[in-house]
């Protein structure tokens, strides 16, 4: 539901209740998900913390972090999405980043898990430098952002791991200045955040002087949306407040984010708000859910965080820039 008053205003209290209420749901969708659980709970979580209402009474970290240790598969040494899960890559950096926001240091895992995640994580890259997701051997842009941000989180981003994946994530940027999944697939926004927040993370955005970078922007720039404000994620596509985030945080790591119209996206965003019941949904009047209500507001905190009295998000790791500011670059052994 929406109404003028979304035009100037970010609903934070209902967001909130949203939130809880999603993360204590356990209604037949909740088992239809459990594919996604880790994920859905980054999301809360970061939500949460960039509305600057992660606590106790919102998200406790003692269930919390009990939940996602209870995640552990021991067989693989990394994280499942829901408890007796495979091991996969998403679930794993979405633990990680869980597991930073409460606990910096990591602290809650021992060294012999942390090695083990680290060996998971580097034995799924293949010669081409691209990234499994898991065993089952899908490869995707996407694994390769999450396995360089995951590596990053623990502090063992390696040169040996860094310039195969570089190599690999220029293989997928395509003519019109956009990447895909692999080199050759369709442009997309998603993939260009995946490829220039990886390049961001290896410190290797310098692969992207001599023009690239205006073309990737440009590309990027061209998925706002007139009359809504909105981005999308192909061309010819509707807009979806998921893309606020995509595009505008790839914009933001490449110093672009002026070359796109942020009071109209600001309006799309606020505009797509269930001013009832809380929650932020793709579009104005659709089902809200926690995927784009997360993304919604990390978009509003990049566009002007202090205007919302949001946590300054961190473009490169969609974490609060107060966590993610001694996270260190790829080390040179």
């Amino acid at each position: 539901m929406t109404s003028s008053v979304s035009e100037q205003t970010l609903c934070k209290e209902k967001h909130i209740n949203f939130i809880i209420e999603q993360e204590s749901n356990r209604s037949y969708e909740y088992w239809l998900s459990e594919h996604l659980r880790m994920n859905g709970l980054y999301w809360g979580v970061t939500a949460l913390v960039t509305m600057k209402s992660l606590n106790e009474t919102t998200l406790s970290q003692e269930e919390v972090t009990k939940y996602v240790l209870s995640c552990w598969d021991d067989r693989f040494g990394a994280f499942g999405s829901f408890p007796k899960h495979d091991a996969h890559i998403l679930s794993t950096l979405s633990a990680l980043q869980i597991l930073k926001i409460y606990d910096s240091d990591l602290s809650i895992l021992s060294d012999d898990r942390k090695q083990r995640l680290v060996r998971f994580i580097k034995e799924l890259q293949l010669s081409n430098g691209s990234f499994q997701g898991d065993k089952f051997g899908e490869v995707d842009t996407r694994f390769t952002y999450t396995a360089v941000s995951a590596l990053s989180l623990l502090d063992e981003l390696t040169l040996d791991i860094v310039d195969p994946a570089v190599d690999f994530i220029m293989k997928c940027l395509n003519f019109d200045g956009g990447f895909g999944l692999v080199p050759g697939s369709e442009s997309h926004a998603a993939q260009a955040f995946v490829c220039v927040g990886a390049l961001a993370i290896m410190d290797k955005l310098d692969v992207l002087a001599g023009g690239l970078d205006e073309k990737i922007s440009g590309w990027l720039s061209e998925r706002q949306v007139l009359p809504s404000g909105g981005f999308n994620g192909r061309p010819e596509k509707l807009p979806d407040v998921c893309y606020s985030w995509w595009v505008l945080s790839t914009l933001s790591i490449l110093g672009k984010a002026h070359w796109v119209n942020l009071e109209k996206l600001e309006g799309f965003i606020l505009n797509c708000q269930d001013l009832v019941d809380g929650g932020i949904s793709d579009r104005p009047d659709n089902q809200t859910d926690i995927y784009h209500t997360c993304f919604g507001i990390t978009g509003l905190s990049l566009i002007d965080y202090a205007k919302f009295e949001l946590d300054e998000i961190d473009p490169v790791y969609c974490m609060p820039k107060r966590v993610t500011k001694d996270f260190k670059k790829s080390k040179t052994k």
